[in-house]
């Protein structure tokens, strides 16, 4: 012990002549430790626990009551602690209840245990169950199924072939012409969702459709299209004229098979979609007269070049929709065709609408009160054609919606009465 300090001054000069690094002085302890057998030791503080017991901890120590200090000094008196066993949920794999204990196990893992027991489904839960729809929701259902604006649209359409007629107003026959119009428009609108299921549940436009959603079956969809179709072709054909019927009927087929194959086929679908929205007028026309004219022929091409600007719009901000479902349209296949024929067409328009007092339809008037609709259209369209983009689109589309009922208003407000057609008939005899 008395060398001690002299063997620690003579370790601290050879530190300092050697010029010894931490590293170096550590390894030096340990080897110091090593060697007389020695032992590092190092002490912890434990740190004291509360006085107070949980329930009191919020509250200061004066608050707790001189109970909880005895069971807290006899809680610190104890070491360990004592596990309850737990008994196990099922019997050993050597042992083989009785038909009795395997009872007893089954009622208790029931009553027992908090987790969810699941037991295997029935033979009759795995067959198909009867679809069974609440008559309150079925009008809701069936008017989504026949499309109760597009088919609105198409009366409204009609009823304007109708009125523009030079003949004079029967109401019974308008009655009868615009419901069987709504009814022939109704029964194509269910054929087409009905074909078109497997295409519609992958477009995000068209998933929530009654058929696609499993609201309504098959077989009533069918039955209740076949319910729309019979009675609107022999409203048209016996109520109206034949020559109606005709044309109502023509129409279902060209939309369910012509249209409805097409738009997976070729770009051909919105030629033939285009005729089809063009039909409704010229049947409005031949419900009145009972023949062709040239008034109806200029009412369906002036629908038909409609149909271009709306549709291409439309179709436009819904290209990824159509791609995903397999269909066949001129924004996703030739995007730079799809804007040029709808800018042709908005010019189509104002041409058509010049041709109106020619076909001696309208008065002169027409022309130039529809020209600032027809020219504010065919900017739209401009303007779709140049940028290519959703908002262009959007604008081009939005202004077709009242572009179409304003024009036709004007077209009646500027319709040459009857009477003048029949002094210039009296005149030429």
């Amino acid at each position: 012990m008395q060398q001690v300090p002299c063997k620690f001054i003579l370790f601290l000069r050879v530190t300092k002549e050697k010029r010894i690094t931490f590293q170096k002085l550590n390894f030096l302890k340990q080897r110091y430790v090593t060697d007389h057998s020695k032992g590092l030791f190092q002490q912890a503080k434990l740190k004291p626990e509360s006085v107070t017991p949980p329930c009191f901890e919020g509250q200061p120590e004066s608050a707790a009551p001189p109970c909880c200090e005895r069971q807290h000094s006899v809680q610190e008196e104890i070491v360990g602690h004592v596990v309850p066993s737990v008994s196990p949920l099922l019997p050993p794999v050597s042992d083989k209840p009785t038909v009795n204990e395997s009872k007893v196990w089954t009622s208790t893992a029931i009553t027992d245990s908090t987790d969810i027991v699941v037991r295997p489904a029935s033979k009759e839960e795995k067959q198909w169950k009867e679809m069974k729809i609440e008559l309150d929701s079925l009008p809701g259902i069936l008017a989504r199924l026949s499309k109760i604006k597009l088919t609105a649209l198409v009366v409204s359409t009609a009823s304007a072939g109708f009125a523009m007629a030079p003949v004079p107003f029967d109401v019974t026959c308008f009655l009868l012409a615009s419901l069987g119009t709504g009814l022939a428009s109704c029964a194509a609108n269910i054929i087409n969702q009905f074909f078109e299921v497997p295409f519609d549940s992958n477009m995000n436009r068209t998933k929530n459709r009654p058929l696609v959603r499993g609201q309504i079956s098959p077989l009533l969809a069918v039955s209740f299209a076949i319910s729309c179709a019979v009675p609107g072709i022999a409203l048209l054909t016996f109520g109206v004229n034949p020559l109606t019927g005709a044309l109502g009927a023509f129409n279902i087929i060209l939309y369910t098979c012509c249209y409805t194959p097409l738009k997976r086929i070729s770009i051909i679908n919105t030629w033939v979609g285009a005729v089809v929205g063009a039909i409704p007028p010229i049947m409005g026309w031949t419900a009145a007269t009972g023949s062709l004219g040239p008034g109806a022929l200029l009412l369906g091409g002036i629908l038909y070049s409609w149909q271009f600007p709306h549709f291409n719009a439309l179709s436009w901000g819904l290209r990824e929709d159509y791609s995903r479902g397999g269909y066949c349209m001129m924004s996703v296949t030739h995007p730079a065709m799809c804007r040029r024929v709808a800018l042709r067409h908005c010019f189509a328009l104002i041409g058509l609408s010049s041709l109106a007092p020619i076909m001696d339809v309208t008065t002169w008037t027409f022309p130039v009160i529809s020209f600032p609709v027809n020219l504010y259209i065919s900017y739209l369209g401009y303007r779709f054609y140049r940028d290519a983009d959703r908002g262009s689109s959007r604008k081009l589309f939005f202004c077709s919606l009242w572009h179409l009922p304003v024009l036709l208003t004007l077209m009646l407000l500027c319709k040459k009465p009857s009477f003048e057609k029949d002094d210039k008939k009296e005149s030429v005899t």
